[in-house]
């Protein structure tokens, strides 16, 4: 075992599928020369050459329409988008060719490509560069979606993403690169799919994915402190969302709370709530609570963005809501 950061993680993945195959390669922005703005590619261009780990221009569709057309053509590409918020720009091809060629073709061409991607609210990186919008990919049909809560995760996930046949959407945090995490120094994979139980408990169950599942865990200490034992559950994978995991907890706690960085309307909060209501509705013995972000564009200031979003005192008052203590 070794103890790396979570941007490690994510290096030592692309290495290791560089290094196994060589149809797979790595294009974005600044991956290359400088090794990537978190550090996450760096080293590689050195390793594998320029054909391998490729600089892109500033223009989000078309290296992403690129990687796409050399996925249906055998290559497995690793497709770097350096914000979240500059994957807007290539929604065409993500979603009008790269989630629907396999269909569109009756399965006689597959896109198994990745792309990877930081969110989220960043220490003053302000609206254009903070956005939450996991929720656009979980509604598109043809897309697996999966985020990472940790370096065993990243390592694990993105290898098993690049070996998928399907297209996969990595969505990381950015206030998570540098976390640390002890993982095994032996090639290890991490499933694509399940929900994952990170604290049992009886009383409660608080559901978050990546850097929501932190403020979870956190307001589980303070809630034991006051006599309600918290169960809380990793997302890990936003589609397909592991509705057998949630459904089993409820069913034991008989009361949920949902947090997450993203706003609220039309998001991965609602439509977890949305699931508890369809497949445990009358195990419920409180209204379901959801934790989220304000409806407003993320401020550059430092105090307005962290009233703009949630924290782990945001998710134990919401418990003590749900558990009718206040």
């Amino acid at each position: 075992m070794a103890e790396i950061t979570y941007w490690e993680a994510i290096r030592r993945a692309h290495d290791e599928e560089l290094a196994n195959d060589p149809n797979v390669i790595v294009m974005g922005e600044d991956v290359g020369l400088i090794g990537g703005t978190y550090k996450a590619t760096s080293g590689l261009f050195q390793k594998y050459g320029e054909q391998r780990v490729i600089d892109t221009p500033i223009s989000e569709n078309s290296y992403t329409g690129i990687g796409i057309g050399a996925s249906m053509a055998g290559m497995r590409p690793i497709i770097e988008i350096m914000s979240i918020n500059f994957a807007l720009l290539a929604l065409d091809t993500l979603i009008n060719a790269g989630a629907k060629i396999r269909y569109m073709s009756g399965g006689r061409a597959t896109c198994p490509f990745v792309m990877r991607t930081p969110g989220g609210t960043a220490h003053q990186l302000a609206a254009q560069h903070s956005a939450r919008l996991a929720r656009v990919f979980m509604s598109t049909s043809g897309l697996r979606v999966v985020t990472p809560r940790g370096p065993l995760d990243a390592c694990g996930m993105l290898k098993s993403a690049v070996r998928c046949n399907d297209p996969v959407i990595v969505i990381e945090h950015e206030r998570m690169y540098n976390m640390k995490e002890n993982i095994p120094d032996h090639e290890f994979f991490r499933p694509l799919e399940g929900a994952e139980i990170v604290r049992r408990g009886t009383d409660i169950t608080l559901i978050g994915y990546n850097y929501s599942v932190y403020l979870c865990l956190e307001a589980a200490k303070r809630l034991e402190k006051d006599g309600i034992s918290a169960e809380v559950i990793d997302l890990r994978a936003l589609k397909p969302i592991d509705r057998e995991t949630i459904r089993r907890s409820v069913e034991k706690t008989h009361r949920v709370l949902v947090a997450e960085e993203d706003e609220a309307a039309v998001g991965v909060g609602s439509e977890i709530i949305s699931t508890v209501i369809e497949d445990c509705f009358f195990a419920l013995d409180a209204q379901p609570v959801r934790i989220h972000a304000a409806d407003v564009p993320v401020p550059y200031a430092e105090n307005l963005e962290k009233a703009a979003i949630p924290n782990a005192e945001d998710v134990y008052k919401g418990a003590l809501k749900v558990m009718g203590r206040i």
